[in-house]
């Protein structure tokens, strides 16, 4: 019944480009008790949904690995941890003055609002393909460290309820937290590899995903058991494989489970809520509303622009995270429990919470554009003008015909790099501030700034560019670069990338000239590839490509094929062979072009090549005149090349094919 309802509103939100989780919380308020009451006993909901956290958290473990959380660490413990204190505190304080809550009951409301929805947030940022995005990774360190804060969080509620146990049981539980962890990690670098190359040696796949999900809910059951939360210990077991040669099948196998259990935790969430109460205090639940998310995105985007982050990028990473967290849940119910928080003050929160989650996937898609509003419409836009004066960047000065990159990733790091090699003059624009600085100290000519701003671009010389290269994943933001660098230079010519071909037209319109769509193009070069390597004709190949951009799109990229050699056609080189010859003084060929001694009509060889004092000339003009020591190169059937060495050495007497037969012909 669930499933079957929730399928039909996600699909129903989906034609209207709604976000599933909106589909799913609904689903979850239309079905629970203050709905059509659906079902009886929503306890059982819960346990699935815990289950959908542990799996939730297992894949994030998989997909960062210890690696790339040791790049994220200023975020994670730097960012993290400012974030999550200065929430705690205001929230804290505004409990504390206005809600007259006790001092212990105002901290927990802290913790309850600090916390923002992983779920929510990951599943966002990659659908969008943002993970690796400024915004996207300072998003990812943020929510790593809050996941993290669910344990001393839960740890320190009986101490605030006042029924702790005493302090040694406190540090007994966190001794035990340091020991867990040091097992696992430890497992992960000698024990799992081994278990895993055993599973692996029985080639069956039923038994591999048995032992994912046994060493998932197992870690889980384990760092549970010992009186931690299970979301920490999936994730830890998700670290554990990650760092693994597995990890890719791992999540392959998983995901599904993890989709399905997700949505249903978000069903649950929006079972809890009481409609009666929201009906009867919508005024105090909107002021909630509007506390927290004014709370969380100013107090995150003030985060962020103290790492070094742009304020665009800034509010956009604010606008992602200002929700209230799924684990905000598991800890409110936990709180209640110990009378930190009230029945009527404990609905006003869920009825907030699940307000904010249902905002967040509207405010994400306008994010750009609201962030572009926030920081050039509002007094902020000071505090961009004086970063930029603080970060004395040195634009270029007098550029012309240069090309201009936006965004320093993957692409844009590939482009610079050929552009480099050609001695063509290009500057590169990054938001990412340690991108900006690593690739300084490598001689870019890089530059911190956003490619939506019409300052910046006149700076970087867009008025007298040559091209325009935009590679970065923000669609809102490359829609308004193509706009305002069409307006300033109509001359220009643009190329941009994007991740899917619906966008395509879009951008033409807007003013670009070439728009590769990655899954497109990614589709291109496979079936090229393929059509190749069954030896179909070049020229077939690309007729099929012309005939599918014509169905698509219609930029003119010629898929680049890989080099083909002669020896992989034995099939065409049946009885073809090489030869050299070098010419002597006297010869018939010294001092004579290759149209005067017409090889190909008197022996039936072709000369493909001429070295001369160490110059290679390939494939050589027939007006060439060729000289004593020249050494020609030629290709022909092996009789054929008997015939034109002896017609060489014959000093131009008729020579009669096949008429000797010379060894190693």
């Amino acid at each position: 019944m669930l499933l079957g309802i929730s399928a039909l509103i996600v699909f129903i939100l989906g034609k209207l480009r709604i976000s599933s989780v909106v589909g799913f919380l609904v689903a979850g308020v239309l079905i629970g008790p203050s709905g059509f009451n659906l079902i009886g006993d929503h306890h059982e909901i819960e346990l699935l949904a815990e289950i959908g956290v542990v799996l939730l958290m297992f894949t994030i473990g998989l997909e960062f690995s210890l690696k790339n959380l040791f790049q994220l660490r200023s975020v994670v413990l730097g960012g993290g941890f400012l974030q999550v204190s200065l929430v705690t505190a205001i929230i804290t304080l505004l409990s504390y003055l206005f809600y007259r809550q006790p001092f212990n009951g105002a901290v927990f409301d802290g913790f309850l609002v600090a916390l923002s929805s992983t779920a929510i947030v990951f599943k966002i940022l990659l659908d969008r393909a943002e993970m690796n995005s400024p915004h996207g990774r300072f998003s990812v360190g943020i929510l790593i460290f809050q996941d993290l804060c669910v344990v001393p969080f839960m740890l320190l509620v009986p101490v605030l309820a006042g029924n702790a146990g005493g302090g040694g049981n406190i540090v007994l539980t966190i001794v035990k937290a340091f020991f867990v962890v040091a097992v696992i990690l430890f497992s992960s670098r000698w024990i799992v590899p081994f278990v895993f190359r055993q599973i692996i040696s029985t080639k069956s796949r039923e038994l591999f995903v048995i032992t994912v999900i046994t060493l998932c809910l197992g870690t889980a059951l384990l760092t549970s058991a010992l009186g931690l939360s299970l979301a920490l210990g999936a994730f830890l077991a998700g670290i554990i494989i990650s760092d693994s040669e597995y990890a890719a099948q791992a999540v392959s196998d998983i995901l599904p489970f993890k989709e399905s259990f997700t949505g249903l935790f978000f069903i649950s969430i929006g079972m809890l809520l009481d409609l009666s109460v929201l009906a009867g205090d919508m005024g105090g639940v909107a002021v909630m509303v509007f506390i927290i998310v004014l709370i969380k995105l100013v107090v995150i985007a003030s985060t962020s622009y103290g790492l070094g982050n742009s304020l665009k990028t800034s509010f956009i990473a604010g606008l992602y995270l200002l929700q209230v967290g799924e684990f905000s849940f598991i800890l409110a119910l936990e709180g209640k429990k110990h009378g930190l928080i009230n029945e009527g003050l404990y609905q006003a929160f869920l009825a907030a919470s699940i307000i904010t989650m249902i905002m967040t996937p509207f405010l994400i898609m306008a994010s750009s554009h609201i962030a572009e509003w926030i920081t050039t419409k509002t007094p902020l836009h000071f505090l961009e003008k004086r970063k930029r004066r603080a970060d004395r960047e040195r634009y270029p000065k007098g550029i012309a015909d240069h090309v201009i990159i936006v965004g320093f990733g993957l692409n844009g790091g590939n482009l610079a790099k050929v552009l480099r090699s050609m001695n063509v003059r290009y500057v590169v624009l990054e938001l990412n501030n340690k991108t900006v600085r690593s690739a300084k100290k490598k001689g870019e000519p890089i530059y911190y700034g956003d490619g939506a701003s019409v300052d910046i671009l006149f700076k970087l010389g867009v008025k007298s560019a040559g091209v325009l290269v935009v590679a970065i994943s923000d669609a809102a933001s490359t829609r308004r670069i193509v706009q305002l660098a069409r307006s300033a230079n109509p001359n220009l010519y643009i190329v941009v990338r994007t991740k899917y071909v619906a966008e395509v037209e879009g951008l033409k319109h807007l003013g670009a000239n070439d728009v590769i769509p990655e899954e497109f193009e990614t589709s291109v070069e496979i079936f090229s590839k393929v059509l190749h390597r069954l030896h179909v004709p070049i020229n077939d190949i690309r007729e099929h490509i012309d005939k599918i951009r014509q169905d698509s799109y219609r930029a003119l990229r010629i898929v680049k094929l890989p080099r083909r050699y002669l020896v992989e056609r034995e099939d065409m080189l049946k009885n073809i062979g090489i030869e050299t010859y070098r010419i002597r003084k006297g010869s018939i060929a010294d001092e004579k072009s290759l149209s005067e001694i017409d090889l190909r009509s008197k022996t039936g060889v072709t000369v493909i090549g001429i070295e001369r004092a160490g110059e290679i000339h390939r494939m050589p003009s027939p007006t060439l005149c060729l000289k004593e020591d020249d050494v020609l190169l030629f290709i022909g059937k092996r009789e054929d090349i008997d015939c034109a060495v002896d017609y060489l050495d014959s000093h131009g007497k008729p020579v009669e094919k096949n008429k000797n037969e010379r060894a190693g012909g």
